[in-house]
């Protein structure tokens, strides 16, 4: 990074959903991830709207505190705040917005406003000193994954990002959940659905996968053809459930895996795009994971996997995205609202 960029602290926040994170770059390095979870949306089988929020408005302030401690900074040391916009539960987005905005004003620091989704693509080149950095060079292409988002995404630089496939109703992590659920597993259900899978014969079960055109997803018809399937066995024999789990799981996930990469090998086919990644909750299942090496043994693809602990929502993929938008003089006014999509 050249000498006008040394000693430029960007402090990053999250709050999209039910996780409160903050972090610290500085000179484009990682000093701290800090995140806070929410447990009470496990009773409930989903992220409770209103108890996020409240819960973020608990967490963030102690959760800042944490990020800048870690960091070794004062937070006179911060040059500018990133923070999540949207798209996300736009309660939990006040929370963080509202404090991003405050901070700024109190430091009279700028504020950079970031895309959520794009955060997660930023992901991949958040650095860590100590650790040689595996960045993919531009263009390439980004499968997102998450509870809410499955799109393709033709990734030109920093700046331009292009959408060029997306879910036209559910996301491939939505679908997890409502296997799992049927089955009697907790929420959420990607890690649980992935963990059975292992034991499991990813081939015991077929289930129908959708034919949309183009590069576009859609997940409701496969929830539906598993939730018709385990009722039909379940009237046959009562402990199907119990005796067929992992089967269950590993042929579905299956099912998930195969629907996300058949679309993203015709993109990058068309494009003739050879580097490709994954971004997003559901980048950490095995069975994504699994098929990324497979394409990239059999396609001569460039594969980019994130570290585990950027896969879920976090703030360093944030303040990542905000050293970009700061770079570039990219700054928010004080009078930017969230918003829930794009």
């Amino acid at each position: 990074m050249s000498e006008k960029n040394d000693n430029i602290v960007i402090l990053g926040v999250e709050s999209s959903c039910d996780d409160t994170s903050a972090a610290i770059i500085r000179d484009g390095y990682l000093l701290s991830n800090v995140i806070s979870s929410q447990a009470v949306h496990s009773a409930y089988g989903g992220v409770v709207p209103e108890l996020a929020s409240r819960a973020h408005q608990q967490n963030i302030i102690p959760t800042i505190h944490q990020a800048i401690k870690v960091a070794g900074i004062d937070k006179h040391d911060i040059s500018a705040i990133a923070y999540t916009r949207g798209p996300g539960l736009i309660g939990s987005l006040l929370v963080g917005t509202s404090f991003a905005k405050g901070f700024s004003l109190a430091l009279n620091v700028p504020l950079i406003e970031v895309n959520h989704l794009q955060g997660h693509v930023l992901a991949h080149f958040i650095k860590e000193k100590g650790v040689e950095p595996h960045v993919p060079e531009f263009p390439f292409l980004c499968l997102l994954v998450s509870g809410g988002n499955s799109q393709i995404i033709l990734v030109k630089s920093p700046y331009d990002m292009e959408i060029i496939g997306q879910t036209i109703d559910d996301a491939a992590g939505e679908a997890f959940d409502k296997c799992a659920k049927v089955i009697g597993g907790p929420y959420p259900g990607g890690p649980y659905v992935d963990k059975l899978a292992k034991e499991g014969n990813a081939k015991a079960f077929d289930f129908a996968k959708p034919h949309i055109p183009g590069y576009d997803y859609s997940f409701s018809g496969l929830k539906t053809s598993f939730l018709y399937q385990v009722r039909d066995f379940v009237k046959e024999d009562p402990d199907f459930i119990e005796k067929n789990r992992a089967d269950l799981c590993a042929s579905f996930q299956r099912a998930v895996v195969e629907t996300l990469m058949n679309k993203l090998w015709h993109a990058a086919k068309d494009l003739k795009i050879n580097r490709v990644a994954v971004a997003g909750g559901v980048s950490a299942n095995s069975g994504v994971r699994g098929a990324f090496q497979d394409y990239s043994n059999k396609y001569g693809w460039e594969i980019f996997l994130p570290k585990f602990s950027y896969t879920t929502d976090n703030a360093a993929m944030i303040a990542t995205a905000g050293m970009f938008k700061y770079m570039k003089g990219e700054f928010d006014g004080i009078d930017s609202v969230p918003y829930s999509r794009v």
